[in-house]
């Protein structure tokens, strides 16, 4: 299994996952011409890719998706609320998963969790090898950590977690109050603080990565992310390696910005 991010953060999020030669991504908010750059930048053929997994419905979630999917046919597998917001997809590549349930393509299962968030219905993404049992767990935009979330996230070997804001720095910061109140809200997104929670509760000697995704460039910094998450990880039985993705660059070996990384296993 190997995963990385062609981008991360409130402008655009696009990410993949390789099982074998099974490759889909997820998310598609960025065009097609800078998500076939990255792509090959991890050396990855567009038309390679078997689907594209869509969290939910929002711009930097979805802004190039209509153009790649015509562009190179990708099926788009997503909640039916999803696919109802991603209106330019044309219908006969939709491929409709309710929460819970299960659906394979090649060498993986993609499972889609019930997440709070002020969209139509979005999702966390668990990724699932068919032959090795490896699982990926994706969650980059949430107000706050639910019992269902925790327990889908349980025994990962991969997790790539949202770590939005530093709540002081929110607090402090240019946003008017409405945006400030939104994004610290119960379907907004997590900050440092809450990202730790969850890490607590999923944490486990067997989890190999965890990446900090979906980090605000006016309200946190990965420096601040990644020492809130390091405390609390301390206190756990995690082993393993931290990092955090960006927004302008992919975090596979070929990206120029130092502390990110490639998950592979």
């Amino acid at each position: 299994m190997r995963f990385c991010t062609l981008a991360s953060g409130s402008k655009a999020n696009v990410a993949l996952v390789e099982i074998g030669s099974t490759r889909i991504l997820i998310d598609g908010g960025r065009g097609p011409r800078t998500v076939a750059k990255r792509l090959a930048e991890a050396g990855v053929a567009p038309a390679s890719i078997d689907a594209v997994v869509v969290t939910h419905e929002h711009i930097d979630h979805v802004k190039g998706l209509a153009q790649a999917v015509a562009r190179w046919g990708w099926p788009v597998v997503a909640t039916e609320g999803t696919l109802a917001g991603a209106r330019d997809v044309p219908v006969e590549r939709h491929v409709s998963l309710a929460y819970g349930r299960s659906w394979t393509i090649g060498a993986c299962t993609v499972e889609l969790v019930a997440v709070p968030h002020d969209a139509a219905q979005p999702a966390a993404v668990v990724v699932t090898s068919t032959r090795s049992g490896a699982r990926l767990g994706l969650a980059t935009d949430l107000g706050e950590v639910s019992d269902m979330l925790s327990a889908a996230f349980e025994r990962l070997d991969f997790l790539v977690l949202e770590s939005n804001h530093c709540e002081m720095m929110l607090r402090d910061g240019p946003y008017p109050p409405f945006l400030q109140a939104r994004i610290a809200s119960g379907t907004g997104h997590l900050s440092n603080r809450q990202t730790g929670t969850l890490l607590q509760r999923v944490a486990h000697k067997g989890l190999r990565q965890v990446m900090l995704a979906h980090l605000s460039q006016q309200n946190n910094e990965p420096a601040v992310a990644m020492a809130a998450a390091t405390a609390v990880l301390k206190g756990t039985g995690f082993r393993g390696t931290l990092g955090c993705a960006a927004q302008d660059v992919g975090t596979h070996p070929g990206a120029r910005r130092g502390g990110q990384m490639e998950m592979a296993l």
